[in-house]
């Protein structure tokens, strides 16, 4: 493990308050969460990573859904909250992402799920390349990011082309207000490392807020019914 990943602090400082509301904050709930799982082949019966699982709520889903679940992420109080969640259910270890998970045999699971984690790992060659290896063949890695386009225009960036550390406050997790680091990079350099670790793309979703996310926020549901905030994908080894 790296000693200290891009966003490590960040959510080290979040993770209680993350906790306590991921499952139900509107723009994880009900908007990437439904898009995501959409992608997911059938998990009953098979080996999941759920690569950068946060306080577990992937993980929960997989299991009550008949997966055997690997969890990890970098964050040990992300890791903690997982294992209370989880409790012995699901296999929850501390890892980083931007390095080999060289615990983990090659060809050892049918499907690699990683929500919203990507943005904070610079070279996505390397991590890629991990997933390819532990996924058995036809396996499919589905993943989901902040969209390229959302990036671009929110961070107002002078350069779309250039993969680029930026942040912002997140203020959504209250009562914690803590300034968060990413990568962001264009569509090329999204797709491209993909293809290049030798997954086909299956198919590509922009969600759209659904009617609970309406309910709870109507001003974001305008504005997500007209942008795409999150780009979500599957591909096949």
């Amino acid at each position: 493990m790296t000693d200290n990943p891009v966003a490590l602090d960040a959510y080290e400082a979040l993770a209680e308050a993350y906790a306590a509301v991921i499952d139900t904050k509107p723009h994880n709930a009900y908007y990437e969460r439904p898009t995501t799982i959409s992608l997911l082949p059938e998990v009953k019966g098979r080996r999941v990573l759920d690569a950068g699982c946060g306080p577990g709520v992937y993980s929960e889903w997989l299991v009550e859904h008949g997966a055997e679940v690997v969890g990890v992420d970098a964050s040990p109080k992300m890791v903690e909250l997982a294992k209370q969640r989880l409790g012995t259910t699901a296999d929850v270890r501390q890892a980083d992402l931007s390095n080999p998970l060289t615990f983990l045999d090659s060809s050892s699971f049918d499907i690699v799920l990683s929500s919203l984690v990507l943005e904070y790992i610079e070279d996505w060659g390397s991590t890629f390349a991990e997933f390819y290896r532990v996924l058995r063949p036809a396996g499919h890695l589905v993943f989901s990011i902040t969209h390229p386009f959302f990036d671009y225009i929110y961070f107002k960036s002078n350069n779309y082309f250039e993969t680029e550390l930026v942040g912002s406050e997140w203020r959504g997790f209250k009562p914690v207000r803590v300034y968060v680091p990413s990568f962001r990079r264009s569509l090329g350099a999204t797709l491209n490392p993909l293809i290049e670790a030798g997954f086909c793309l299956e198919r590509i979703l922009e969600p759209k807020p659904t009617e609970k996310f309406k309910e709870a926020d109507p001003k974001h549901y305008e504005e997500l019914s007209q942008q795409p905030c999150f780009l979500c994908i599957r591909a096949r080894k």
